[in-house]
């Protein structure tokens, strides 16, 4: 890793200009208490990298540090073609190193999620606990239908994924086009079929800024970060569930249409020993709003 690191005020904490072995430029925001344990919380998609303010703090009354970044491609990090859902280890290694933090807990959220169990799979020694919330199966998982309740916009979004990038630009450059033009207002009409009602519920007031702002910066400098998630997940990801030995909660609602409860229920009859969290009357949105206390919780339980 090169040694240079810039480091800019953010409303929460700090972000850090973090520049890793291969060159590439990683965006890192870090928020809550300097001497506390660490939380490396993977982001959606797709997403900036910031973590919503009231969960840092929820996290800091816990004695908890979140530190973040952008995944390669979205908002200040720097692009990295034909990423696998692996590769993020070796960035949350780097930044770990970075900042100086050698063993931390891992959350992944959405698109998030299947980094955080990369984390856990390949990182044993330095991984304390992970959790997903509202996490993504595997595209080719046996025994489970992958789009089964899944809303139009999702299911349209990964049949183009899975033609390949080529078909997949064009249908990412609109969508990001309409977001650049878009206010948090217009999330509700921007998400459509994927918002059931426990979401729609949390989609408002200081959460809807967050959620349309992080939408918005992460497809600043282009679509590539959202584009390369998308590729990432209908490939192998590159690593296998089977090996995680570090405790893992999968937390899912039942009313989600983003990621629906059957890739909750197969995650956790997939990854050993892991403690399932599948609740009624949560959506996708709203375990990261209303539960992100009892997550960080059993985190900490291990």
């Amino acid at each position: 890793m090169e040694e240079r690191r810039e480091t800019v005020t953010a409303g929460d904490g700090r972000r850090l200009d973090v520049r890793i072995g291969d060159g590439r430029r990683l965006d890192v925001r870090i928020a809550g208490p300097d001497d506390g344990g660490v939380v490396f919380a993977n982001t959606g998609t797709p997403d900036d990298g910031k973590i919503y303010p009231p969960n840092v703090r929820t996290g800091a009354d816990r004695g908890l540090r979140h530190v973040s970044y952008a995944r390669p491609g979205y908002a200040e990090s720097d692009r990295a073609e034909g990423r696998t859902v692996a590769d993020c280890v070796d960035d949350v290694a780097a930044i770990a190193d970075e900042i100086g933090v050698g063993r931390f807990h891992v959350v992944g959220s959405s698109g998030g999620a299947p980094h955080a169990l990369a984390c856990a799979a390949l990182m044993p020694g330095r991984v304390i606990s992970a959790a997903t919330i509202a996490g993504v199966a595997p595209y080719n998982a046996e025994g489970l239908d992958w789009g089964a309740g899944m809303g139009e916009e999702n299911l349209e979004e990964m049949e183009l994924a899975e033609r390949g990038a080529d078909e997949l630009e064009p249908w990412r450059e609109s969508q990001a086009e309409e977001l650049r033009r878009s206010t948090p207002e217009d999330l509700h009409r921007i998400l459509g079929d994927l918002v059931l009602e426990p979401d729609r519920a949390v989609l408002t007031g200081e959460f809807a800024e967050q959620a349309h702002s992080s939408l918005v910066n992460s497809v600043r400098n282009g679509i590539w970060g959202w584009l390369d998630d998308d590729l990432a997940f209908v490939r192998s990801w590159e690593f296998d569930l089977e090996v995680i030995r570090v405790p893992v909660t999968i937390w899912q609602g039942v009313q989600d249409r983003f990621v629906p409860i059957s890739h909750g229920r197969w995650l956790a009859q997939h990854v050993p020993g892991a403690r399932p969290r599948l609740l009624e009357g949560e959506g996708h949105l709203s375990l990261s709003v209303g539960r992100y206390g009892d997550i960080l919780d059993e985190l900490i339980a291990g």
